[in-house]
């Protein structure tokens, strides 16, 4: 090959790996709704990236009857729903500069603590842990950090009428070989009020 031809397309090579084209994908993000009372709610989630799945289908919103046990209703038919799920490339980093390196045999006891201080219930706790400890309680280690606002604010949530209460729970997370030390991140707990709005999906990093 041409020196000069090799040269450009390493150069363009190590210039298009820093430039974050391939923005990071969200899995299985799903909603709960928990009214105080039986409630026709509208949910949007105003999204920095595109949607690649969404249950049930996301025709500019969902709108549905929520009941206080979390049982979702479509407004056009009979079918009922106990979340809405949504998956899609999102344009933002994941922050680690604050975590926590969990063992990968101890990630399933670390998951049942964190989520609970951050207020997620028992059914949430559990689907989250199912969903996520196949892909990490193998690795010889974890690194896990969850998004705050550097998340939501590609991900904003518009719902009507306006909950009393939102936990979101978006967790970055990528295998480690080997333990490495990072600041700890600092999390508070949530107390859940009134008209109550729980999300939660990660991110693997790559």
């Amino acid at each position: 090959m041409n020196k000069l031809i090799k040269a450009f397309l390493t150069c363009t090579i190590i210039f298009l790996a820093g430039c974050n084209l391939f923005p990071e994908k969200s899995k299985k993000p799903v909603i709960y709704l928990y009214p105080e009372k039986t409630t026709e709610v509208d949910v949007k989630v105003n999204l920095d990236g595109t949607f690649t799945t969404t249950y049930p289908k996301y025709n500019d919103g969902w709108k549905v009857v929520a009941e206080p046990d979390g049982t979702l209703h479509a407004l056009d038919n009979k079918d009922s729903y106990y979340c809405l799920f949504w998956e899609g490339v999102v344009n933002y980093t994941p922050d680690f500069s604050t975590g926590f390196v969990v063992e990968g045999f101890k990630t399933e006891v670390f998951l049942e603590e964190v989520l609970t201080k951050l207020g997620l219930n028992d059914r949430e706790r559990n689907e989250f842990i199912i969903y996520w400890l196949p892909y990490m309680q193998e690795n010889a280690y974890n690194l896990i950090s969850f998004q705050n606002e550097n998340y939501t604010g590609h991900a904003e949530l518009d719902i009507s009428p306006k909950p009393d209460t939102v936990i979101r729970v978006m967790m970055a997370w990528k295998p480690l070989q080997e333990s490495t030390t990072i600041q700890p991140q600092q999390l508070d707990s949530v107390e859940r009020k009134g008209f109550t709005v729980v999300e939660w999906g990660g991110t693997e990093y790559k």
